[in-house]
């Protein structure tokens, strides 16, 4: 009596843990699934956005001058930067994010030679900055400069930023590197008018480093001193 009883519990206890079992592996491969499917919609819509660009890249180098503040390909640079930034902080490093990299280092490489192509034919004030930067674990201030940046690119809308991760295998972005002699030891590192930088730079350094950075300031700064003058002149005039 007694031993059947415990083949009791211990058959009892194994069809519980047998449940537990497969109740974990099915959650498991459910939320491998949706991660999946989140890394495939990403990467989907990543896909769009650059065949889109490549073939506005196409249309864009026949641009008047009159129409190049109109055109949208930098706004979608920044778009797919924002989603391969998602990708990269939510998901884990893959052979498909890799090669969504490239892709988009390529086209950043294509925008930048054209804008500056466009620069030179229209007479427009562009200072391009190229970034690069490589993973936290390797480079501390990676992180710190890359917000540096984004906050000099709000601030002056005449800066155009291309970043480029330094661990990428790519041969245009070697190129690129061997061009201006940027070494992985240090990073971060960014080059603006054929001179290199390295090393963290905050806000006010690269101000002072980018004579045309300075330019603008003073330029905006006399510009709102003008802007008050005018008011406070027309206030003294109506009373």
């Amino acid at each position: 009596m007694d031993n059947k009883i415990d083949w009791k519990k211990y058959i009892l206890v194994f069809f519980i843990t047998l449940g537990i079992f497969i109740t974990a592996v099915s959650l498991s491969n459910y939320f491998t699934n949706r991660k999946i499917e989140q890394i495939k919609s990403i990467q989907d819509s990543i896909s769009v956005d650059i065949l889109s660009s490549e073939t506005q890249f196409s249309l864009l180098q026949e641009l008047a001058c009159t129409d190049v503040e109109g055109s949208i390909l930098s706004k979608e640079l920044n778009s797919l930067a924002e989603k391969i930034a998602y990708t990269e902080k939510n998901f884990e490093e893959s052979e498909e994010l890799i090669q969504l990299k490239k892709f988009y280092s390529l086209l950043e490489i294509k925008d930048y030679l054209l804008m500056k192509k466009i620069s030179e034919r229209c007479d427009i004030k562009s200072i391009f900055v190229l970034y690069f930067y490589t993973t936290s674990e390797n480079c501390s201030e990676c992180v710190r400069q890359g917000y540096v940046l984004t906050a000099l690119r709000e601030s002056y809308p005449e800066l155009r930023v291309y970043s480029f991760d330094y661990s990428l295998d790519l041969s245009a972005l070697r190129a690129l590197i061997s061009i201006y002699k940027v070494e992985d030891t240090k990073l971060p590192a960014f080059v603006v008018n054929g001179k290199l930088y390295t090393g963290y730079k905050s806000v006010e350094d690269i101000e002072k480093e980018i004579p045309e950075l300075l330019e603008i300031k003073m330029l905006r700064e006399a510009a709102t001193e003008v802007e008050t003058a005018d008011v406070e002149s027309t206030v003294q005039t109506n009373n």
